[in-house]
C-alpha cells in the first residue's frame, strides 16, 4: 500500500500525523511526502518536513489530504486544484481530513456524493461547494472510494475505519490497541456537531 501525503503550507499538523502514525502499522504500507512543487512544507503548528514535487500517482495508491488553515488559500488556487483533480482521479482510495474535504469538493470531484468536514468551519466548506451531500453529523463518511473526516482527531477513526476496510478489522483493532487509542467505530457517533449547533430532527 502506497500512501501519498499531499501537503501545503499551513496544513494542520495532526490531520498528518494521526493517520500517518496508524498507517505505518499497516503491514506494506509506504509513506510518501508530497507538495506540488517539491521542497519544505511548514504547518500551522511549526514543523517543516520535506517534500516531493508531486507529478503522476502510480497505480493502487492511496491519497491522504490533511486540512488547516493553508485550504481557505488553496481553494482559490486554480493550477494546485487542476493538478488535485488529476491526483484524486489516479488514486486508488481518497483520505481527507478536516478541511481538505474542502479542496476536494473545490475540484468537483465531490459533486452529488456524501461527504463532511470539520463543524467548526463548516458552512464555509460548504459554500465552497454546495453540490456536495454535506453531511453534517458524521464523524466520517465514506462514499466510493472517498473518505472524508469530521475535525482533526476524526482523521484518525476514519483511517482506523478505512484499514479495517482494506485490510479487516483485527489489524484496526490492533494497530488501535498498539497505539492506546480509544477508536470509535461508529462513523455515524459525532458528539461534536452539537457544539455548533448541528442537531439531529426529531423524527
Amino acid at each position: 500500500m502506497n500512501i501519498h501525503c499531499l501537503l501545503f503550507d499551513d496544513y494542520e499538523a495532526l490531520d498528518l500525523m494521526g493517520p500517518v502514525e496508524l498507517l505505518h502499522h499497516v503491514p506494506g504500507a509506504v509513506l510518501h511526502y508530497h507538495s506540488q512543487h517539491g521542497g519544505r512544507v511548514r504547518s500551522t503548528q511549526g514543523f517543516s518536513i520535506d517534500t516531493q514535487a508531486l507529478s503522476d500517482l502510480p497505480a493502487g495508491s492511496v491519497l491522504l489530504l490533511p486540512g488547516g488553515m493553508g485550504t481557505r488559500q488553496k481553494v482559490h488556487d486554480a493550477d494546485f486544484l487542476h493538478h488535485l483533480a488529476a491526483w484524486v482521479a489516479q488514486a486508488e482510495a481518497c483520505l481527507s481530513v478536516c478541511t481538505g474535504s474542502a479542496l476536494l469538493a473545490a475540484t468537483g470531484c465531490l459533486d452529488g456524493r456524501a461527504a463532511t468536514s470539520n463543524k467548526r468551519a463548516f458552512e464555509w466548506v460548504k459554500s465552497v461547494n454546495p453540490k456536495v451531500h454535506w453531511q453534517a453529523i458524521a464523524r466520517w463518511v465514506q462514499d466510493g472510494k472517498f473518505y472524508t473526516s469530521s475535525g482533526i482527531s476524526a482523521g484518525m477513526d476514519m483511517t482506523l475505519g478505512f484499514i479495517a476496510q482494506k485490510k479487516g478489522l483485527p489489524l484496526a483493532e490492533e494497530i488501535a490497541a498498539y497505539t492506546e487509542y480509544l477508536w470509535q467505530q461508529d462513523p455515524g457517533l459525532d458528539p461534536f456537531a452539537a457544539l455548533y449547533g448541528y442537531k439531529r430532527e426529531s423524527p
